[in-house]
């Protein structure tokens, strides 16, 4: 437990952080990394086996983003049109507009471009947190990128109105 805790006071807002990129919202990126450390309490052998218990805590978040995304499929698509932009009034437009491209890239290239890119990780520890070949990693970073340079290159209807 002292070890948890340890890895908690210095990691959190490091995966809080780099969950959001993958997730799309922090609040989702607080419950997935809360459900890690509550797994790695309850795991308590695997995780202190892990060469590396940040590395074990950020699989086991990504690996339960993915199980809430697929569940939760119909409930997201009705509560991004229900929930007001004003939920994030307290980031800056730009975190905002980065967010909402990145929610709109598919799950495998978000959470490529958001560990490689905002969580700062080697494109082999991506590999290694998503459960994927290095080169599907490249491919999905390469296309994502296109992608998310198209949508931020966007104009937005709504920012150009205010």
């Amino acid at each position: 437990m002292d070890r948890v805790q340890e890895v908690y006071a210095t990691s959190y807002r490091r995966l809080v952080g780099q969950l959001t990129g993958v997730t799309g919202d922090p609040v989702e990126a607080e419950d997935v990394v809360m459900e890690a450390f509550a797994r790695a309490v309850n795991s308590s052998r695997s995780f202190l086996a892990a060469d590396n218990p940040e590395a074990w805590l950020r699989t086991v978040a990504v690996n339960v983003s993915r199980t809430r995304w697929r569940r939760s499929r119909f409930f997201r698509d009705v509560s991004h049109r229900l929930v007001a932009e004003e939920a994030y009034a307290d980031l800056p437009e730009d975190r905002i507009v980065l967010l909402a491209a990145l929610r709109r890239l598919p799950a495998a290239q978000r959470e490529a471009i958001a560990l490689h890119h905002l969580a700062d990780l080697p494109v082999h520890e991506v590999a290694e947190a998503v459960g994927a070949p290095v080169g599907t990693v490249k491919a999905r970073l390469a296309r994502g990128r296109t992608t998310l340079a198209a949508l931020l290159a966007e104009p937005d209807p709504e920012r150009s109105t205010r």
